[in-house]
């Protein structure tokens, strides 16, 4: 979401930041041809280039590529007025916290949105990055794998089954009241 909300502050929202970290940015920007979506995306995609070529080599090799190009991509992009050093420093904060996730096809399913979602900022601003959100949980909401709704207990609403949705509730008390599961048959 990083990228995205730097997007729609500094395209549409700029009265949001305030005025001297504003003035920072004004200054970075500064020279830069792109508007800020173009460069987010160019930055994203080089990053997941990056990534994608770490993984596909040796493992000792893989993680000093990613190391050092994400270095020299970033500093070279910088040098030649491509791309503001905010937006790189975004850009790595974002890759570093998509490796936080443990599982690997959930983080690699955010990390494919991230572009879509970006695109929705670039284009409406906080408008834009709020439907694209509301689309995001309106999908997820209609998912029903193994006849289950995918957001259950929370969409629909079922209050005796939220003992554990947030904050796990204690051992004996989930013990003594066995959850109300009824699998339906999927719809063909």
């Amino acid at each position: 979401m990083l990228p995205s909300i730097y997007i729609a502050l500094s395209t549409f929202h700029t009265e949001l930041i305030p005025t001297v970290l504003l003035l920072a940015v004004l200054n970075s920007r500064e020279g830069i041809p792109f508007p800020a979506i173009i460069e987010a995306l160019i930055m994203e995609f080089s990053f997941e280039l990056l990534r994608e070529a770490g993984v596909r080599l040796p493992r000792p090799v893989g993680s000093a590529v990613s190391i050092v190009g994400a270095l020299v991509i970033g500093e070279a992009s910088i040098n030649a007025g491509i791309a503001s050093p905010i937006l790189v420093i975004i850009v790595a904060l974002t890759g570093i916290a998509s490796f936080s996730l443990p599982q690997f096809n959930f983080a690699t399913a955010l990390r494919i949105l991230r572009f879509p979602i970006m695109i929705f900022a670039g284009f409406l601003g906080g408008f834009g990055l709020m439907i694209a959100l509301l689309l995001l949980w309106l999908h997820l909401s209609h998912m029903r794998p193994l006849g289950q709704p995918y957001l259950a207990p929370l969409a629909p609403f079922k209050l005796s089954q939220l003992r554990d949705v947030l904050i796990r509730a204690p051992l004996q008390t989930l013990l003594r009241a066995p959850r109300q599961l009824h699998l339906k048959k999927p719809k063909p």
